[in-house]
């Protein structure tokens, strides 16, 4: 492996940076984005359970918003629960722009190493082809071994570059799909709430004025 990387120039040099940067962010992300951590079950049903007991208390709100990102959300929608439906949908998507925000974390720079990694497999195409033409003007082509370390250039960091690129790529696009998934989920998740708590508060109010 190492006489490989020799063989590939100084240009293999950034693509295996690349794919160390991208394997972790691979990884830190796969973990990140595991749906009990963004969604966890049941958290709705809690939140619902407080309001029955009459705990929707500081406490109890702060360690929802710890809890998770969707309880991040909903704990900013039921710090407005006594305001109108329309300002408690204001403060869940204000407070969800910023969970979208970390949800992203990092795939810009994923899809980055997704674009350059192959320009830099190309860029080494290109230099060990200018030595191998440079070979050619100086020695002929007679002497194939010359000739062989441009060449062997060429294909390396060429291959390099599409092994890190291709499954950056579609891991990439993974993220992408899964962090849309996830902010559709906790939008119902939400929504759910805010018709929990104003419905349950119309309903108060329509038995009122039926006395």
């Amino acid at each position: 492996m190492l006489e490989m990387v020799k063989a590939g120039g100084w240009l293999m040099l950034p693509i295996i940076a690349c794919s160390i940067v991208a394997l972790a962010i691979i990884v830190e992300r796969i973990w990140s984005l595991q749906l009990q951590r963004v969604l966890p079950k049941n958290l709705v049903s809690q939140v619902w359970r407080w309001e029955r007991a009459n705990q929707l208390n500081n406490e109890n709100l702060r360690e929802l918003q710890d809890s998770s990102p969707l309880g991040s959300i909903l704990a900013a929608g039921l710090l407005n629960r006594y305001h109108s439906r329309d300002v408690m949908k204001e403060s869940i998507e204000d407070t969800g722009r910023h969970v979208v925000h970390e949800l992203e974390r990092y795939l810009n720079t994923l899809g980055t190493i997704a674009a350059i990694t192959p320009l830099l497999g190309l860029l080494g195409t290109v230099i060990g082809m200018i030595k191998v033409f440079a070979t050619i003007t100086t020695q002929g082509v007679g002497n194939p071994g010359a000739l062989a370390g441009g060449i062997s250039e060429a294909l390396l960091t060429t291959a390099a570059g599409m092994s890190v690129v291709i499954p950056t790529l579609m891991l990439y696009r993974y993220f992408r799909g899964r962090v849309r998934m996830l902010v559709l989920k906790m939008e119902q998740e939400a929504m759910t709430v805010v018709e929990i708590m104003h419905g349950q508060r119309d309903g108060s109010v329509d038995r009122e004025n039926g006395q």
